[in-house]
């Protein structure tokens, strides 16, 4: 009988190997370092935000070690997942795709942690691959911009043929200063060269005081 508690006993608590969760946690900073490159390499943002790039590392580390945790221990993983069912996250994700960046690095961590790293290297190495070949072969998003034009009434005629030669542009806002107009754009550029050649030429119209293009990113659709 006493055989026989120990061994529910053990098997109810388990036991944590330090070599196991070490190189469980090494193996997801690995993939999680893998994941943060993907994502810098296939930014398309604004600004690039170096914390929610931490935040993929952490997630991916953390989560290694909480799978590690709890396959070892029947009770501890029952109360995890009580715990975890009252956990808020209150941060905003506004972009879909750090959603899935977010999903890939705790998906990773769940694998090292259960102890199948072949399959969550090959898995991380084949998903990155495959986002990286979309991304340059079809699927990449062209930036946004706000097109910002100052002029007078002389420039109205040449500045409106080189705006409805623009593929994507939409009008946002028109002002009147006495005989000054300014006017903005929202226009999408998948080139920076035609950008720059873009603002060269509308700079050289006669009566266009100034033209800028200041990157943004819509959050709240149209």
């Amino acid at each position: 009988m006493e055989d026989l508690f120990n061994r529910i006993m053990l098997d109810l608590t388990g036991v944590i190997s330090l070599p196991e969760l070490l190189l469980s946690i090494l193996v997801s900073c690995m993939i999680a370092l893998f994941i943060i490159y993907v994502y810098r390499k296939t930014y398309t943002g604004v600004v690039y935000s170096n914390s929610f790039a931490l935040s993929i590392l952490m997630l991916a580390m953390v989560t290694s070690i909480i799978t590690r945790t709890i396959s070892s221990n029947i009770t501890l993983s029952l109360g995890m997942v009580g715990a975890l069912s009252i956990v808020r996250f209150r941060t905003a994700v506004k972009e879909p795709l750090d959603t899935a960046f977010m999903f890939w690095a705790i998906g990773a961590g769940i694998m090292t942690g259960a102890g199948m790293y072949l399959p969550s290297i090959l898995g991380s190495l084949g998903i990155g691959l495959l986002f990286v070949a979309c991304y340059l072969y079809g699927f990449r998003l062209s930036k946004r911009y706000l097109l910002i034009i100052k002029y007078s009434n002389e420039a109205y005629e040449a500045l409106t043929k080189e705006i409805d030669a623009l593929p994507q542009k939409k009008l946002r806002s028109l002002t009147a200063y006495g005989d000054d107009y300014e006017m903005t754009y929202e226009i999408e550029v998948k080139d920076v060269n035609k950008q720059a050649e873009m603002n060269i030429r509308i700079k050289n119209i006669p009566g266009v005081h100034s033209c800028s293009f200041v990157a943004y990113q819509n959050d709240f659709g149209d």
